[in-house]
């Protein structure tokens, strides 16, 4: 039985870190999963990341976005806004991304803001929401040596830092992604 990867709308919280928007990213490249985003999600991530680290330029951030839908230019789902005034969510400024995940056929919504997506809401539409090391783990425990292949050419990619595995997996645990780090330590030497 083969495995069918995902379809998953990643939030604009989870492309804000770098260590966590290129992992996820990887993943999408193996085709471990099968990402979405949108342009408003990506403005988001951008615009957060730029106000708070003013060292970022908006262009450099932009050339990340386009290298991203570059990498996966199916991944900027389109088509999305119709949904969007039927929805009610906590925060109405996420109806987008649900309403991305309903034009996209997603089954997940990856984020850290699990509270602004009620699982009531979401069952209605057959989306659920889970965090980034949910997701990760998720994947660990279906096809496992593809998640430890996926974050090693994650590390590799990053050929300006040369960073080591320990301390790649340390800055993943410090984004948020705790349990996916430490099963990753098991496999330290393929990493």
């Amino acid at each position: 039985m083969g495995f069918e990867p995902p379809v998953v709308v990643y939030d604009a919280c989870v492309l804000y870190p770098f260590h966590i928007r290129n992992l996820l990213t990887q993943c999408a490249v193996d085709r471990l999963v099968e990402a979405r985003w949108t342009d408003a999600i990506h403005d988001e991530w951008i615009g957060n990341l730029a106000a708070s680290s003013p060292s970022l330029s908006i262009e450099r951030l932009q050339k990340i976005r386009d290298l991203m839908n570059r990498a996966l230019p199916s991944a900027n789902q389109g088509d999305y806004e119709p949904h969007i005034a039927g929805l009610k969510l906590p925060d109405p400024d996420d109806r987008h991304v649900l309403a991305a995940a309903i034009s996209a056929g997603a089954t997940r919504i990856v984020t850290w803001n699990l509270r602004d997506f009620p699982g009531e809401v979401l069952s209605g539409y057959g989306v659920r929401a889970e965090t980034p090391d949910d997701l990760l783990m998720r994947l660990y425990d279906n096809i496992p040596e593809a998640v430890v292949a996926s974050t090693a050419r994650a590390r590799r990619n990053l050929r300006r830092s040369l960073t080591l595995p320990v301390a790649f997996l340390d800055a993943l645990s410090r984004q948020g992604l705790a349990r996916f780090a430490s099963s990753m330590r098991g496999h330290i030497a393929d990493l």
